[in-house]
């Protein structure tokens, strides 16, 4: 778990980038991650938890009926995600917390959802756990992130341009979500890679007992 003084330094760079953040994903939305968002949002059901709402822009794509729970740790970004959800129409529990330390029982959902945001949360593999953890044997957690290129060349530039946003954001390119899930011991059920391999999205099932068992 990082120390609480980096936490809060991240905290203050994602506020500070609240109000630019929507403008900038609209041109990776349209180039890179295209309809990822839907594909994840749309196989939410019943009690949902997004993990990193950030400014909240998967509302509009969730289904009527799920009973939605979202998570932020930038107050700036989740002013913006809760303005959104009242325009929207959208009743949805948005409050701030930590992806690291949930506060939330064990067992407590029957989908977790998180897009593009374990490349900067600074313990992924503990954010993954706690996903893992407030999850219902047989619950779902749904993902999408930028991941490693499958294209060598590709794969060096995201290593040189990670020696800037490593430092300034947090944000990493070079990591990969699929082995940390596999490691909750999630069972992977969809998965598919794009873009040269940059793009991931993936559906994985927490066991129950008797699937555990067998």
């Amino acid at each position: 778990m990082p120390k609480p003084r980096s936490n809060e330094r991240l905290r203050r760079y994602w506020d500070k980038h609240a109000r630019s953040y929507d403008r900038q994903m609209r041109f990776f939305d349209r180039t890179l991650f295209a309809e990822s968002r839907t594909w994840v949002c749309s196989q939410a059901d019943g009690d949902v938890l997004e993990v990193a709402v950030g400014t909240g822009l998967n509302l509009p794509l969730y289904p009527p009926g799920v009973r939605l729970t979202g998570i932020e740790w930038s107050p700036k970004m989740l002013a913006i995600a809760r303005r959104r959800a009242d325009e929207l129409g959208r009743t949805a529990d948005l409050r701030e917390a930590d992806a690291q330390a949930l506060p939330f029982p064990d067992a407590a959902f029957d989908t977790v959802v998180c897009t593009l945001s374990l490349c900067a949360i600074p313990d992924d593999q503990c954010a993954i756990a706690e996903m893992s953890r407030v999850l219902k044997p047989g619950g779902r957690l749904l993902l999408l992130d930028h991941v490693p290129s499958t294209v060598f060349p590709l794969r060096a530039v995201q290593r040189l341009i990670e020696l800037v946003t490593v430092p300034l954001g947090g944000e990493h390119l070079l990591r990969r979500p699929l082995p940390r899930v596999q490691a909750a011991g999630l069972q992977i059920e969809q998965r598919g890679r794009f873009k040269l391999g940059i793009v991931e999205r993936l559906a994985a099932r927490k066991p129950t007992a008797a699937s555990a068992d067998g």
